[in-house]
């Protein structure tokens, strides 16, 4: 991977402070399954992790109840969040929408230099799949993503897709860490970029939902399994 370009999300990037800190840890915790649905998150625990007083954990572990991949109710223990199939295919329903807008957006705003950065995006995730790296394939496709929201130029897209990112990349995870899902989608990014560099807006489009309801799909084959159930 090019070690000049740095493809991590904000929740793997995160702020400097405490709560940052504590956020970012706890949301890749439970993004990259380390973190199960049900888990306990102490808050004990946490503090004497980050060397913190427990205000800066009270406070991280607000800011993930309101991104919902945490469960505080009164005088219960926080806990991972768990979804509903209801919930996940309603979240890519949206996600089908807004993705077949943003491809027709880029076609139409794109320059030249935006299509070559959408192909260096690329070529990341190429590399990741070529080395069966599941959490880099991850990251890559999300910095892929931001890339389309950027050049797409389109700000209410952008603000949309981000108030349901937490969540959308713990499923984007799941979906990435499935049998086969790696290369698959590799190559349906990369039919992609090429309908991108032809300026087919209607292809592009049509592409990128494909790649959304093909992720729906695979989540859908493997709900049941106890992994995902948690």
């Amino acid at each position: 991977m090019d070690e000049t370009v740095d493809t991590r999300d904000e929740e793997e990037q995160g702020d400097a402070s405490p709560v940052g800190e504590i956020v970012d840890w706890v949301a890749r915790g439970i993004i990259e399954g380390r973190l199960q649905p049900g888990d306990d998150l102490n808050s004990v625990d946490l503090a004497k992790r980050f060397n913190v007083s427990r205000t800066p954990v009270r406070e991280a572990l607000f800011v993930l109840n309101r991104e919902r991949l945490v469960d505080w109710s009164p005088r219960r223990r926080p806990r991972v969040s768990s979804m509903t199939l209801t919930e996940v295919r309603e979240i890519y329903q949206l996600r089908v929408l807004l993705y077949g807008q943003v491809s027709l957006a880029i076609v139409e705003q794109a320059t030249a230099e935006d299509i070559e950065s959408l192909w260096r995006a690329h070529r990341r995730l190429a590399d990741a799949a070529a080395h069966a790296d599941v959490d880099g394939y991850f990251w890559a496709n999300v910095a892929f993503r931001d890339e389309e929201l950027r050049v797409s130029r389109n700000g209410i897209f952008k603000e949309v897709l981000d108030s349901m990112r937490m969540r959308t990349n713990r499923l984007r995870h799941l979906s990435t860490s499935l049998p086969g899902r790696m290369q698959r989608s590799c190559a349906d990014h990369q039919r992609l970029c090429e309908a991108y560099a032809e300026r087919d807006g209607t292809l592009a489009a049509a592409l990128n939902r494909s790649i959304v309801l093909t992720a729906l799909q695979a989540i859908e084959q493997a709900w049941e399994t106890e992994f995902v159930k948690g």
